[in-house]
């Protein structure tokens, strides 16, 4: 029987992540990189396609876990009869090489602890030759080596492929086993103290922690979704993924299961406003080098995600061997829809260099003149139909969100130019192009007899993406326009009686060219708690964002949907976007006065500058 998605656990380093579950299995892991192929991967097939579980013999769920506080450090306790175990699960920050360590201790009483590793390189489908060297067991195919070791040394051996150990431990015992990998052809890493690594580790979150300048309502669970921001978090580039997984369905038993491994563009202003307000100004500085990095080229072959990176080529395909979570197939690799049009992206990007020019970020000086070449592709490419920021893979329409985006272009082009007559540019133009946009979508994507936004022109479908309206800026939260799509989407795109929103409604597939229904789209339902706040309906606002916090698991973390029918997460786990508006909908709900402003109210950098910035949270964390 599978674990349900929120009985899992995040544990990384930075650049990768291991899933593990209330059972002491670890079903999931990528190395050395999130995008790497996987050795285990029971999570998305069987036990057969790898897994690691250490627990108590007996067997069974933990009693209890947590992380402990403001760590990604992760405890689980099993409660026997004849004792207690609690095994600590992380993954050090790395050297050079990966280590996961996983350290079993006996609390009280004797137990007898059983360990099975059965390593599956490539995705489940490559079974290692694993020998023994010096005490210590080694596992090699292809260009993946993994070394394994215990400390202090207890019995093991082979069987059907894996690798076993059992012991017996009393009150105060414990075993450290320490996972390292490496490439084959090279000479094995230097072996970490695991004590050491566990205390260092512990610390070095904490560190991190305490840089966190929020400490309003909420704290706790602020702090635990930027703790899972930073997991998500590829150190080397400062990319962000969208979550650690690939193929967790959005509908258990059904095709719409995608690779979310990857950066997506549409990420950043969320992600920059986030870690900006909460005072990680080297996280968001690292995020927006990336953006900068990945996008530079010809305007017109902008993607909406890049690989870890910046990478451009992240192609599709299937993995037929494996039976998907759940029995949810095909399970992917790659995604097609890197090469989508989406022109949201244009504006996400201007809107991400305009905050953290606003927000007193180090100017980069190439900066101007990218958003400017990204304005001109814009200005002849806007009116054309797109994909959509849902990816949709049905036909091309005209969507309203991707036009509220590129006036949002043209907008913080000219807020910019305003701020800064320094700077080049033909101000007069892109105002121009920003009352054209506003006047067509006004006209075009606009219901007056339902005082609603559709989802595109002339649609009657609705779009969760509307609520974003008044945050953009596009109008103001008291146009009645605004409380109309709010009430409208609500109304619509509510999902029974927990309040929480679909994106949009399938129809079967005459949206987005795809059979079957998905679950409530955990991002949306943070986005209308926003909405309501902004509108000054904020005792709403809260009791969904806490309703939304319900909904979270036992550590704090969400996946991208929930199933309100069954009452479980769905979706790949955990979920850059939902934790991004965890935090937003947090800070905004903290403001004096408990009202929210679209912009940030931050002072221009200025060029060459590095300016400190008190985090205000009085404002929107995002454009």
């Amino acid at each position: 029987m599978a674990q349900r998605i929120e009985d899992y656990a995040i544990i990384g380093d930075h650049q990768t992540a291991a899933l593990v579950g209330r059972n002491g299995s670890m079903d999931w892991l990528c190395l050395p990189r999130f995008d790497s192929a996987a050795c285990f991967s029971a999570l998305v097939g069987d036990h057969e396609n790898g897994h690691w579980t250490l627990a108590p013999k007996d067997g069974g769920d933990c009693t209890h876990r947590a992380y402990r506080s403001d760590s990604l450090v992760l405890d689980s306790v099993w409660e026997g009869e004849h004792g207690t175990v609690r095994v600590t699960d992380f993954m050090p920050q790395r050297d050079k090489a990966p280590d996961v360590v996983r350290i079993v201790e006996c609390l009280s009483g004797e137990a007898t602890i059983h360990s099975t590793l059965r390593l599956r390189f490539d995705y489940g489908a490559v079974v290692p030759w694993m020998r023994k060297v010096d005490g210590h067991r080694v596992a090699v195919a292809g260009p993946d080596a993994v070394w394994l070791r215990s400390e202090p040394e207890v019995k093991s051996w082979g069987e059907k492929f894996s690798t076993h150990s059992e012991f017996g431990l009393k009150a105060g015992e414990k075993v450290a086993f320490v996972l390292t990998w490496y490439p084959s052809h090279k000479k094995h890493p230097r072996l970490v103290d695991p004590y050491r690594a566990l205390e260092d580790s512990v610390a070095d979150w904490r560190a991190w922690a305490a840089q966190c300048r929020y400490e309003g309502p909420y704290r706790e669970q602020v702090v635990r979704s930027l703790i899972t921001l930073k997991a998500l978090t590829y150190a080397p580039t400062g990319g962000i993924v969208a979550a650690a997984t690939t193929s967790l369905p959005e509908s258990l038993g059904g095709v719409r299961n995608w690779d979310y491994r990857y950066c997506w563009l549409r990420d950043s202003t969320l992600a920059l406003g986030a870690m900006i307000s909460a005072g990680f100004l080297g996280e968001a500085r690292a995020w927006r080098d990336w953006l900068l990095r990945a996008v530079a080229g010809d305007p017109s072959t902008l993607q909406i995600m890049y690989g870890l990176g910046g990478e451009r080529r992240i192609p599709e395909y299937e993995l037929p061997w494996l039976s998907g979570y759940e029995n949810s197939a095909p399970v992917r690799i790659g995604n097609d829809a890197a090469h989508q049009l989406q022109l949201d992206v244009y504006g996400e990007v201007i809107d991400s260099l305009h905050l953290a020019e606003r927000a007193g970020l180090h100017a980069k000086k190439h900066a101007w003149q990218l958003q400017l070449a990204l304005m001109e592709f814009l200005e002849g490419a806007w009116r054309e139909p797109d994909e959509g920021l849902w990816e949709v893979r049905g036909p091309r329409r005209q969507f309203v969100h991707s036009k509220v985006m590129a006036w949002v272009a043209a907008d913080r082009t000219v807020r910019s130019l305003e701020a800064n007559p320094k700077l080049k540019g033909d101000v007069e133009r892109w105002r121009r192009m920003r009352e054209e946009i506003h006047r067509e979508v006004c006209e075009r994507g606009y219901d007056a007899e339902r005082n609603t936004f559709t989802q595109s022109y002339g649609s009657q479908e609705l779009d969760a993406a509307l609520l974003l309206i008044p945050r953009s800026g596009f109008l103001p939260p008291d146009d009645p326009r605004v409380s109309g799509t709010i009430d409208a989407v609500r109304r619509e795109l509510g999902s029974g009686a927990s309040g929480l929103l679909l994106r949009y409604s399938p129809g079967e597939g005459e949206v987005d060219g795809l059979p079957g229904a998905e679950g409530a789209f955990l991002v949306c339902s943070f986005w209308l708690a926003d909405a309501l706040h902004m509108v000054g309906r904020t005792e709403e606002a809260t009791e969904l964002f806490e309703r939304l916090l319900s909904y979270t698991n036992d550590v704090g973390l969400l996946a991208e949907e929930y199933d309100t029918q069954a009452g479980r997460q769905l979706g790949n786990f955990p979920q850059a976007f939902s934790h991004i508006g965890l935090v937003g909908t947090a800070l905004a709900l903290a403001s004096p006065g408990h009202r929210a402003q679209a912009l940030p109210d931050v002072e221009p950098a200025t060029a060459g500058e590095d300016t400190p910035y008190e985090a205000d949270t009085t404002t929107r964390t995002a454009g």
